[in-house]
């Protein structure tokens, strides 16, 4: 099934495992060593293929006699394009291939899909009224999710055709695309992939229609008898007597689409990792085998990507941390991260970088405690909903649970004593240890752990302070992700279909939101409908030195949590009282997946104010290890990260070409001449010589570029006067 799952699904990865549960219906298929002779094509195929197909076929002739029947009973209809202009057709005939083909036969061939009154639809299938209709490439998101898609279903033929097995989920996802597959007694390996393409190239070069059919559940649940997993599927995810089915050769599946319009679409792609899973990312249920792959319009851009992930494998943060000493992980606490001094040195810095925006802008510091009372989890309604992700505990006969989360430990605070408008906004910052009970298949460095800390903020204001409010939180992730480096994009998510409070309120939040982001001069984006069901919220996702999408940040209006906890203000007008409003805010996010991503977008280059090795002193010789020592003890006492070399062993240009390695920012070289005139003569990773410097105007300098936290501060070194 080829439709988008929940998130533990798309990430679940595990180690391989024997699956004693649940055994394949159907065919016994010849059993493939993970390491064993090259994989082929299985002869004869798996009889449920042709069952399924002649099912299809005689479904596909009723479905073709009714569509026969509408076109005769055709009538005219309107398309309206982006543009405005509206062009003529007819309901169940017209397509929107025919559209595009009517613009140009360029525009029809670099079509991935079409969107009709907003849905996504396939380019074959026809309009059935009057409708608005655009156009999709494949560098527009959607386009590119249903490209992804398509060639997930042409991977899962070429599975069932090489293994045999019983195909489950197979979505498109952020890189690329993935299928599972169930194979009581076989494996997936990397060696077959070769084989794998192999047929997956033969589906392409026979331009397979993607086909769409309708079908009633009683009917499916006869066409996949030999599938237990599409049965589950069938009995607890399709709620409606129908739900169609897509086919493409001789792979039919459960699917909503849609998808390109032939198999022959799909220009380039690779397979590139194989992993077990478990089913639906419960660790009780069955072990599944899962192959991830790629595609692209042309083989340009396959070859640019693969380019990219060399470049990401070499700046992996895993590599780096355990290259540079910084961090590990360890069995026996396995997603929470041990940091070495230099590993502790970053997080505290990002900490204190923080903490000295605040100061600036008004948040107030607060401590909390790390275990609750379940009741309070009820109360805020977390755990109806997130417990599973907890880590709880009885004590003297109560549940507790340490805190996955701030907001309702801030709740408390805010309810404890009777509240005035006049102390309204109120800015309370945490920076509490959380704890979440990620699946550990799911644990993934630090982008994915159990034990974090994040920049939590939370600022209860009154509704008229919004505006302001977001606007400062605005200012505040610019100012730090320009420090990064980081590019950003805004989004503005609005009032879902099930949503709570009053509707007056959301549209009034809703319009401040919209203002601050139309003055803020950044673009953003619309994205109707995916708020939260307790208020809007602006994502705000990144750009790391590669490119690539992170969403750190977040800006999210709480109309919900107040009235759970039943917060409220003395308004000054006699003795009323109004409920405040909750901004939920973060700029790092979890400063632990926040170090990753620095990791990987520096590639361990770390600038001078976040570096752990800013400076490693060198002398020419032995003799001057002393004053090289003073030299140190004098840049430690100034605050600045500093490391001395004396081993007699290695030569002094291997000590300077190690330290560059090592990735010290200054590396300064001391003998006769500095000791005597109490100087340093200085040069950078990048063997930039700044030449002879005093010791006292090294350590002003470097200070003062850390202050500012300088972006390039070894090349602006030279020509760099502090204030």
């Amino acid at each position: 099934m080829g439709d988008s799952v929940n998130e533990k699904l798309q990430k679940l990865d595990l180690e391989d495992k024997p699956n004693k549960k649940w055994k394949a219906k159907g065919k016994k298929v010849e059993k493939v060593a993970s390491a064993g002779p090259a994989l082929k094509e299985l002869d004869p195929q798996p009889e449920y293929i042709d069952q399924r197909l002649d099912i299809y076929h005689k479904l596909k002739e009723e479905h073709d006699n009714i569509m026969k029947e509408r076109q005769e009973n055709a009538v005219a209809i309107k398309v309206t394009l982006p543009d405005g202009k509206e062009v003529e057709g007819k309901s169940w005939t017209t397509t929107p291939l025919d559209i595009a083909m009517g613009i140009s036969k360029g525009l029809a061939d670099a079509c991935v899909v079409a969107k009709v009154n907003g849905e996504v639809w396939d380019l074959d299938r026809p309009f059935e009224a009057d409708s608005k209709l655009e156009l999709l490439k494949f560098n527009d998101d959607e386009a590119k999710n249903v490209y992804w898609h398509s060639t997930a279903h042409i991977l899962g033929e070429a599975m069932e055709k090489t293994y045999g097995g019983c195909l489950c989920y197979g979505p498109p996802i952020e890189n690329g695309f993935f299928y599972d597959m169930f194979m009581s007694d076989q494996q997936v390996s990397e060696k077959h992939f070769p084989a794998i393409e192999n047929v997956m190239k033969k589906i392409v070069k026979e331009k397979q229609t993607f086909e769409r059919l309708e079908i009633s559940k009683e009917t499916l649940f006869e066409m996949f008898k030999y599938n237990e997993f599409k049965h589950r599927i069938l009995r607890e995810k399709v709620k409606t007597p129908t739900t169609t089915v897509y086919r493409c050769g001789s792979l039919i599946d459960l699917c909503r689409g849609p998808h390109v319009r032939h198999t022959g679409k799909i220009k380039a792609f690779q397979l590139y990792k194989n992993s077990a899973a478990y089913w639906e990312g419960n660790q009780e249920a069955e072990t599944l085998q899962r192959i991830y792959g790629i595609s692209f319009p042309d083989k340009k851009e396959l070859k640019e990507w693969q380019k990219f992930q060399e470049e990401a494998k070499k700046r992996d943060h895993r590599k780096i941390g355990r290259e540079q000493e910084l961090f590990f992980f360890h069995e026996l606490s396995p997603g929470s991260c041990f940091f070495y001094p230099k590993g502790a040195f970053i997080y505290n810095t990002l900490i204190k970088f923080i903490k000295d925006e605040y100061r600036k802008r008004g948040f107030n510091e607060v401590i909390t405690p790390n275990i609750y009372n379940s009741e309070l989890w009820k109360t805020s309604g977390h755990w109806d909903h997130y417990a599973e992700n907890m880590f709880s505990f009885e004590v003297e006969k109560a549940t507790f649970a340490l805190k996955p989360m701030n907001c309702p430990g801030h709740c408390l605070m805010f309810a404890h004593r009777t509240r005035s408008w006049r102390e309204l906004p109120l800015r309370y910052a945490d920076f509490g240890v959380l704890h979440r009970n990620e699946a550990s298949g799911a644990l993934t460095g630090l982008t994915r752990v159990r034990r974090f800390q994040q920049d939590d903020a939370h600022i209860f204001a009154r509704p008229d302070q919004i505006k302001e409010e977001v606007q400062g939180a605005l200012d505040f992730l610019k100012c730090v992700y320009g420090v990064f480096g980081f590019t950003f994009k805004l989004f503005l998510s609005t009032r879902p279909e099930k949503y709570l409070g009053d509707l007056d309120m959301w549209n009034e939040a809703e319009s401040q939101l919209e203002d601050v982001l139309n003055n803020c001069g950044e673009e953003w984006k619309l994205n109707p409908g995916d708020g939260a069901f307790y208020g809007p919220k602006i994502d705000i996702q990144i750009s790391d030195a590669l490119r690539r999408p992170h969403q750190c940040a977040t800006i999210q209006l709480d109309f919900q949590l107040p009235i759970r906890f039943n917060l409220n203000y003395v308004t000054g007008d006699g003795d009323e009282k109004k409920r405040p409003v909750i901004i939920h805010r973060a700029v790092l996010g979890s400063v632990e997946r926040m170090i990753a991503i620095l990791t990987e977008s520096y590639a361990g280059k770390w600038p001078l104010w976040l570096s752990p090795r800013q400076v490693m002193v060198l002398s020419v010789s032995a003799k001057f290890d002393e004053y090289a020592l003073s030299v140190k003890e004098r840049l430690h006492a100034g605050g600045i990260e500093v490391d001395f070399e004396n081993d007699p062993g290695l030569t002094l240009n291997k000590k300077i070409r190690t330290a560059q390695l090592d990735q010290y920012n200054f590396i300064l070289v001391v003998g006769e001449r500095e000791a005597s005139s109490n100087t340093v003569n200085i040069r950078t990773r990048d063997n930039k010589v700044h030449g002879e410097l005093s010791v006292e105007e090294f350590i002003a300098k470097t200070q003062k570029l850390i202050e500012v936290r300088h972006k390039n501060a070894e090349d602006e070194f030279g020509d760099y006067s502090p204030a």
